[in-house]
């Protein structure tokens, strides 16, 4: 399994693999993508970690419709995650105050 965290108010887009996109016709499902009920807090936003199975190479991310903008951030639209992490990685990011 790969890991990712995502703040509040915002979703997951395209999904790509080792083939390029995730196409459901050829997997004949959804890539497995679960919300972990654990969370960090940086610069006061929580940030979910989700769990993602080891096909999935890269998630899309975008802002929901009529997420403001953060405090000191311009906003930037959408973002991709070019790279997931391990578990490894995860509990360390965790376990950091």
């Amino acid at each position: 399994m790969k890991y990712f965290f995502l703040v509040d108010g915002w979703h997951i887009g395209r999904v790509w693999e080792f083939g390029g996109l995730w196409n459901e016709l050829t997997w004949k499902r959804r890539p497995e993508i679960q919300r972990m009920n654990l969370q960090i807090v940086e610069k006061g936003e929580p940030l979910w970690l989700y769990q993602v199975e080891d096909a999935v190479l890269m998630v899309e991310v975008l802002p929901d419709e009529g997420h403001p903008a953060p405090k000191n951030r311009q906003s930037i639209g959408q973002v991709v995650l070019k790279r997931l992490i391990t578990a490894e990685q995860a509990l360390e990011r965790l376990n950091t105050d």
